[in-house]
């Protein structure tokens, strides 16, 4: 990939100066951990493999949701929001606990997700010790689980994660659902889901309605006159990781949240969210695919020359990209070889909080439209048109679906806009 080469070719030239003068601002900010995913063999020694670890910065608007956050967040050495004085354990050993108890290590909760075979802990620093050397120590102690921040991830755009003093609104359980959607939680009642049994459940406190989620949701399965989502009238599970916590949307709540898709049986599952490379949401993910769950991502919107985002990155994932009404992809999406598909993703309508419809913009957007379709009837129905150069390419990957599920915003009267 070329943002891998030019990183690259950066650290052979420069690595004797780079421990005084940094890596300018301008360069392509990469995702917290994804380091140990480039090809860095013995040529590039100690000093230029943490010169590329201090390129992967966060992008500010990323980096904003910790000063919102009113002391709930902090962030990791590469700016990534993480919930704050929280280390997570993934398969930590009695021994090693004990060992980090010890230390003055302090558990805050346990969880045993059985759906993913995965045994996680969360655990609290010692007393003064920073929450980055916290996480060093603890891989000291216990080198043989999987120790990570509790990263936060955000819409694939950071828009309010929820209205204030929103309140759940749902039609029910949906026993048989086959779709499923990470996010905020939804309107359910509003005129475009009406028609669905629409279950929530919330994984960072009480579910709570917010405009993302909501208009995703509307793109997989809204039915409303000239509305329609990409699996019209479906049935629907969503999960809602924020609650409309300043702290919500952690990797402890989605892979929680993965854990509970399983074992309902959904098939496919959206989530229009985008984060760095986190150790626990790489296995959760791992294990959901192995299970026979679908998973559908957005790529993000920080441009062409930013590098992949989590979880569409990650290789068992589908990542879609967004296209206009004209059919071009969107400036602000990301391209590299985790775009699998280009579908809608502007110039289009989706439903918008009490009974209304919003115009929308973003990868956010393109995402729910393939994983209701692949829901519906399958991969193999995707069809894809090709857009690009001949062939797959890291713009369109595969080429554009869905393009027909465009739906007008003067066709159902749309008003506002959101930006995802």
């Amino acid at each position: 990939m070329a943002w891998v080469a030019a990183i690259t070719m950066a650290v052979g030239a420069a690595a004797p100066a780079l421990a005084q003068i940094g890596l300018p601002p301008s360069l392509p900010s990469l995702p917290s951990g994804l380091s140990d995913r480039l090809p860095l063999t013995g040529g590039i020694d100690g000093l230029a493999r943490s010169a590329v670890d201090d390129a992967l910065q966060a992008p500010g608007r990323v980096t904003a949701l910790v000063r919102n956050a009113r002391g709930a967040l902090q962030a990791d050495p590469n700016g990534w929001p993480v919930v704050t004085g929280e280390v997570v354990a993934v398969d930590l050993s009695p021994d090693a606990q004990r060992q980090a108890l010890a230390a003055g290590f302090t558990v805050l909760r346990e969880e045993r997700l059985d759906a993913l075979d995965l045994a996680v802990v969360v655990l609290a620093p010692p007393r003064r010790m920073r929450l980055d050397r916290a996480v060093d120590r603890l891989r000291d102690l216990a080198p043989d689980a999987e120790i990570t921040f509790n990263h936060v991830a955000a819409p694939a755009g950071v828009v309010g994660a929820a209205a204030p003093g929103a309140s759940l609104q749902t039609n029910g359980s949906a026993p048989g659902a086959r779709l499923g959607l990470i996010d905020t939680g939804i309107e359910a009642t509003h005129p475009a889901m009406a028609g669905s049994a629409v279950e929530q459940r919330g994984f960072s406190g009480p579910p709570r309605m917010g405009a993302h989620g909501t208009a995703v949701a509307s793109l997989m399965i809204g039915d409303a006159g000239a509305f329609k989502g990409g699996d019209p009238g479906a049935d629907l599970l969503v999960a809602d990781i924020y609650g409309g916590q300043a702290n919500g949307g952690s990797a402890t709540a989605l892979a929680s949240a993965l854990a509970w898709m399983v074992e309902r049986r959904v098939a496919v599952v959206n989530i229009s969210l985008v984060g760095p490379r986190n150790a626990l949401i790489e296995r959760a993910v791992s294990a959901a695919q192995r299970r026979g769950l679908i998973l559908v991502a957005a790529v993000g919107n920080d441009g062409p020359a930013a590098p992949p985002l989590y979880p569409a990155a990650y290789p068992q994932v589908i990542g879609v990209t967004a296209v206009n009404a004209q059919g071009r992809v969107l400036p602000e999406a990301g391209r590299g070889d985790q775009v699998d598909y280009a579908a809608p993703g502007a110039d289009m309508a989706a439903a918008g909080q009490a009974g209304s419809f919003v115009t929308v913009r973003g990868t956010s957007f393109a995402a729910p439209l393939v994983a209701a379709v692949i829901a519906k009837s399958g991969r193999q129905s995707l069809r894809p048109t090709e857009a690009g150069a001949p062939g797959r390419d890291d713009v369109y990957g595969d080429g554009v679906v869905g393009a027909a599920l465009r739906t007008q915003p003067s066709s159902v009267g749309a008003r506002g806009r959101l930006a995802s």
